[in-house]
């Protein structure tokens, strides 16, 4: 009885030491991997479907430009502006304390960086970043809108590298446009392949909320997930997946919910697909900052000759190339019939001279024979050989091809000889649109490398952001420029008119009024027929209702740049039934 009483005492005992220790937190508990994974809480997805995942990467390089670009580079890399829905730019204060112009002569801008921000691998977000960025803006071939870049004189460190004072040799009032999308200097200054090969497949490192947890384009799929080492708000969702898809399935996906919303280039078949969805999708027209353009290149060749190049330009049927090209998608609303200013942007208004674009058999034999050429047994010939040109567009990349051949269709037709290629894109603008330009007019077959001249290009070229920098970027020279002998262009079209450079220079200062340059320079621009602007490219946004924060975005910018911290996923919709169609609507 004794001994039974003992236990009982002690029975009593330990209970009330369990319960006097109940407030306290518990002692961590160690388990394999296994046993976390099946009590962890499931992660969640925002699932986005994508037309394609490919690389590269890099938002600075015209051989990158592409939707996946755009909204990577939005969700990993830091920039000092950002665009915001009423298209300003305003200070993003995740990665800057400030920034601001310090000095009007020389032109200065300083800028101070938070203290805390950094990238994933925990270097620190600073100067050196700026100075790689401009580097290469202002020395590689085929970079996005590099004239601000190239008015740079000096960048000085502040502040232990946190602070970073920029003098330009001119006034520059688009400065606020630099330094967008910046990149990890310490890992890409020194990597194998140098500029041409950052970003290829990849991020190094990030410094957005995201971070890369996969990259498989064998399965279509990106995997996104929360940047733990981000020092602004955490996103409030775990992961965000890109998913290539067709059209098709984005539908079906979107119905069952498995979709949170699409983003495709869509033609006018995927549309109609996307406009069954009815009630089940919100859709927007999203404008990209970029614009098909034909460029009848005066490098190293044939179209050096203003008269061949009028010719060949009287020969096509823009209105076909056109068509081929948006296939009754999004883009063929989105007709650019200026040379600067995209059709979605304000302040947009035609400027295409009557007539342009449109067959003129006349005119084209009239030019082509005061160039020397004369029509025998249906070609174009002079002293005994064949007007001939190559025309290349970057890769598979759609709609570059499909407009690529329709023009091949129309010279041939019309007697001119055709040689086409799909170089990598990368190779088209680094290598082939950067050969030197001389001012012979005989056809160069290739540079000492091996790579083929190009004559005519089928590429986008970037619009938006600052527009008299996009005018400078597209048909101005680079500072101090000297025509007379061979050289890198300074741009893809390997345009170089002194005679205008006056009035660019103008409008990239601010002492002339874009507008006022425009006036002059548009009908001069249409008249050198080297740029032939086709359409602004376009994708469709579908957002289906179980998402909530993404909005259209900002112009030029989309769905990637309206706050996607801020993104949650709700419950999948009940039924699968089709609602009734309804219209898109246009952002």
């Amino acid at each position: 009885m004794r001994n039974s009483g003992k236990a009982a005492a002690l029975s009593l005992v330990l209970a009330a030491t369990l319960a006097a220790c109940t407030s306290a937190p518990p002692a961590p508990v160690v388990t394999t991997s296994a046993a976390q994974s099946s009590v962890a809480a499931p992660t969640s997805q925002i699932v986005i479907g994508v037309d394609d995942i490919a690389g590269g990467y890099n938002p600075h390089n015209l051989a990158d430009q592409s939707t996946i670009t755009t909204a990577l580079s939005q969700l990993l890399l830091p920039s000092v502006f950002r665009k915001i829905d009423d298209g300003d730019y305003k200070l993003d204060t995740t990665l800057m304390r400030s920034a601001e112009v310090t000095s009007q002569n020389p032109f200065t801008v300083t800028y101070q960086i938070r203290q805390d921000a950094s990238w994933s691998d925990g270097a620190p977000i600073a100067v050196e970043d700026f100075i790689y960025l401009r580097d290469a803006m202002r020395d590689q071939s085929g970079v996005v809108e590099p004239a601000g870049y190239r008015l740079i004189s000096d960048i000085q460190p502040r502040d232990g590298g946190k602070g970073v004072a920029v003098t330009f040799s001119k006034p520059y009032p688009g400065w606020k446009t630099l330094f967008s999308d910046l990149l990890p200097a310490h890992l890409l200054k020194d990597a194998p392949g140098g500029w041409q090969g950052a970003l290829a497949t990849s991020f190094p490192a990030n410094g957005g909320p995201f971070a890369i947890k996969q990259a498989d384009n064998a399965r279509g799929e990106i995997i996104l997930e929360r940047n733990e080492r981000y020092w602004e708000k955490p996103a409030a969702i775990d992961q965000i997946v890109l998913r290539r898809a067709d059209e098709a399935s984005m539908r079906a996906a979107l119905l069952s919910g498995n979709d949170q919303f699409v983003l495709s280039r869509t033609d006018g078949t995927g549309l109609n697909l996307l406009r069954e969805l009815g009630n089940t999708a919100q859709l927007h027209t999203i404008a990209n900052p970029r614009v098909a353009d034909v460029l009848l290149r005066p490098a190293n060749g044939v179209l050096i000759n203003d008269q061949v190049r009028a010719g060949v330009a009287a020969l096509l049927d823009r209105a076909k190339l056109i068509d081929a090209g948006t296939s009754g998608g999004p883009s063929a609303s989105l007709r650019a019939d200026a040379q600067v200013i995209p059709p979605s942007a304000p302040g947009y208004a035609p400027t295409v001279p009557a007539g342009t674009g449109v067959p003129d058999p006349v005119k084209a034999e009239q030019v082509l024979t005061s160039a020397g050429y004369t029509k025998q047994a249906g070609s174009w010939r002079k002293d005994g050989r064949p007007l001939s040109v190559v025309i290349a567009s970057p890769g598979q990349i759609e709609p570059y091809p499909s407009i690529a051949k329709e023009l091949a269709r129309q010279l041939t037709a019309a007697g001119v000889g055709v040689s086409t290629i799909n170089p990598q894109p990368r190779d088209l603008f680094a290598t082939l649109l950067a050969m030197p330009v001389s001012k012979s007019d005989q056809t160069t077959t290739a540079d000492g490398s091996g790579s083929v001249g190009v004559d005519i290009a089928v590429v986008p070229m970037p619009v938006g952001g600052d527009n008299a920098s996009v005018l400078a970027s597209t048909f101005g020279c680079r500072p101090g420029q000297d025509t007379s002998v061979s050289t890198v262009p300074a741009n893809p079209a390997a345009v170089c008119d002194p005679s205008i450079q006056e009035p660019i220079d103008a409008a990239l200062t601010g002492t002339k009024p874009l507008s006022d340059a425009l006036g002059e320079l548009e009908p001069k621009l249409w008249a050198q027929h080297t740029v032939i602007p086709l359409f602004q490219l376009a994708d469709t946004l579908a957002m289906g209702s179980t998402i909530s924060g993404v909005t259209a975005g900002p112009p030029l910018v989309g769905p990637f740049g309206s706050t996607p911290v801020d993104w949650t996923r709700g419950a999948a919709p009940a039924s699968s039934t089709s609602p009734t169609p309804t219209t898109a609507t246009s952002h």
